[in-house]
């Protein structure tokens, strides 16, 4: 669990916190790691279909809040909660992450070439239960990919992630009815290749 390591606990709700954390305060820095952690983690899961990109993800995505709060960067948040915040910005860090994992493998192919013995240490460790999570994640971001960006946006907050429309449309920056919409258009389309899908797995 990314939040349970904890020493300093800071009481109040979200946006009093991140208005210390705006002033560069490493305790409220802390304070909504422990919070949000793991809500990014199981986001940024879902986004890359790999736990160990995930932890890369999340690592990312607090580095980047803290270099913009040292920097005097960081808005402040009109939400009660930074998880929507967090967890767009994190949508922005998974493609990061992503290019970053795909460069690793085209080396480590390379290598692999290099190698007469043909064997390639492997540093993951990743136990046979999570090798299964990560292949059925693969399986519903291959049908999640086919609906557009936009859609798959709000399908990851509002669904996923259990934002209300109210804070995935603040955090989004469009209007509330534009996430109702988008939503709905989602859910119809997900509907359709998930029949599609059935169908395609009964012939």
């Amino acid at each position: 669990m990314r939040g349970e390591l904890r020493q300093i606990q800071l009481a109040g709700p979200d946006h009093e916190v991140w208005e210390l954390l705006r002033t560069g305060d490493e305790t409220a820095l802390a304070e909504i790691f422990y919070r949000h952690s793991d809500a990014v983690y199981n986001f940024a899961f879902r986004r890359t279909s790999s736990w160990a990109a995930a932890e890369d993800v999340v690592q990312a995505t607090f580095l980047a809040v803290w270099r913009r709060a040292r920097d005097g960067r960081i808005d402040a948040i009109t939400l009660e909660s930074a998880r929507p915040l967090l967890l767009v910005m994190a949508g922005y860090e998974c493609g990061n992450v992503l290019r970053a994992a795909r460069r690793q493998k085209a080396l480590r192919d390379r290598i692999e070439l290099i190698d007469q013995t043909g064997t390639v240490p492997d540093h993951a460790g990743v136990a046979a239960s999570k090798v299964d999570d990560e292949r059925a994640m693969s399986d519903i971001r291959r049908i999640l990919d086919k609906i557009p960006a936009k859609q798959r946006e709000v399908v990851e907050l509002v669904i996923w992630a259990e934002c209300s429309l109210a804070d995935a449309a603040r955090a989004l920056g469009i209007p509330e009815g534009t996430v109702k919409s988008r939503l709905a258009r989602a859910r119809g389309s997900l509907a359709g290749l998930l029949d599609l899908s059935g169908t395609e797995a009964q012939a």
